[in-house]
């Protein structure tokens, strides 16, 4: 099953009501669970949250995904915990090495699971956390991805000639 990744991009109003041309990309989060019911709710959850969501059931069409996805493209794996075929902690250290700066969290049905998500940078056990926590979760890995908001720095007053130069000229 080959997947292509398109960035979508939705208009936002400005501040003075005003709709602007720029764009702001939806993040992609790469959802992997072999229960189809599972699956659905929550790719329900995170696109009514404004999250593009791939949902998958299987583990290895997770990784053709991802083999041909661009890096930085998806910004977020979550998947089950117990898989058949292959389970979710092989799943994110296969996905980390064609991608390492990936984030990805594992859920499971079972807290005592726990020990076995060691790959993946959260664990959330299912029907043991509400839905506002998993999308806690998600938004902060995903704002982990991107990293701190760069700060820009004022511009220093013009000196010396420049300032004569402009200063003469008006």
């Amino acid at each position: 099953m080959l997947h292509s990744f398109v960035t979508v991009l939705k208009p936002f109003i400005d501040t003075r009501g005003q709709n602007r041309e720029a764009m702001r990309p939806k993040k992609t989060i790469l959802c992997v669970d072999d229960n189809e019911q599972v699956l659905s709710v929550r790719t329900f959850l995170l696109e009514t949250k404004g999250y593009r969501v791939i949902a998958l059931q299987s583990p290895h069409d997770a990784l053709e995904a991802i083999s041909h996805s661009l890096p930085g493209s998806v910004d977020l794996l979550l998947c089950d915990l117990v898989m058949p075929q292959m389970d979710g902690n092989e799943l994110v250290r296969r996905a980390k090495q064609m991608h390492p700066t990936l984030p990805a969290m594992i859920v499971s049905g079972t807290v005592a699971a726990y020990d076995r998500a060691g790959r993946a940078d959260a664990f959330l056990p299912k029907g043991a956390c509400s839905p506002a926590e998993l999308l806690e979760r998600v938004r902060i890995l995903v704002a982990r991805k991107r990293g701190p908001r760069k700060m820009s720095l004022p511009v220093p007053p013009a000196t010396g000639l420049n300032a004569t130069a402009s200063a003469a000229a008006s």
